[in-house]
């Protein structure tokens, strides 16, 4: 069985994150390791206000929250969907702009009238990237950073209904079809040793492979 540096089959580790979308892509990612994995929800765990001006600074603020809440590791993930014709936006607030409930038609929405007000219409000027930054926190307070990105093309309408947030409007960089589009196994693509399509499996293929980065 493929082993995780620091972590071994039947290890317990919280998914810092009460987010049942990315609780779903995790639990696939993790399905070849043998790891005992608990969510942060399960747990009973409180959502800390995610104060960070960027996904590095949002993801530790979680991953603590959790290791020192649970005195296990924690793992949490923060990650967004940045458009260069928004200056980046909704970055960091990419959640924020489905509102309170969730609603990401509503979100996808706003992205695209954005980008109509900023007369981004072409598929070259609609380019953007998904970003996610994990954060392995331990309950002394150490923590390890991996980071990921896939590129790719705003579209509308949006297509598919797999996938989560904005996946229906987002098409990678080599693919004609979105990530609602995709089945899991070819959105993550991830294997030992390959790197990956999504932006949470690239930043996964780090973690595994133990390539921590700076922040």
């Amino acid at each position: 069985m493929t082993s995780i540096p620091k972590l071994r089959a039947g290890d317990r580790l919280v998914l810092a994150s009460h987010n049942k979308g990315k609780l779903v892509e995790f639990q696939e990612l993790f399905e070849p390791f043998g790891l005992e994995i608990v969510s942060a929800a399960e747990l009973g765990l409180p959502e800390p206000e995610e104060t960070g001006t960027t996904f590095a600074e949002n993801a530790r603020l979680k991953a603590h929250a959790a290791a020192q809440a649970s005195g296990m590791l924690a793992l949490s993930d923060d990650s967004g969907l940045c458009v260069d014709a928004l200056g980046g936006d909704p970055g960091v607030y990419t959640a924020d702009w489905a509102g309170v409930p969730r609603n990401f038609d509503h979100a996808m929405k706003r992205v695209e009238d954005a980008l109509q007000a900023a007369n981004a219409t072409s598929p070259s000027q609609r380019h953007g990237s998904f970003n996610a930054t994990l954060c392995l926190a331990h309950p002394d307070g150490r923590d390890e950073l991996y980071v990921g990105k896939c590129e790719g093309t705003l579209v509308w309408p949006p297509r598919g209904e797999r996938g989560h947030g904005y996946d229906p409007v987002f098409m990678p960089n080599g693919y004609d079809i979105t990530f609602g589009q995709m089945p899991a196994e070819m959105k993550h693509s991830w294997e030992p040793g390959k790197e990956g399509l999504s932006h949470r499996a690239r930043a996964f293929a780090k973690f595994v492979e133990g390539q921590i980065d700076q922040a």
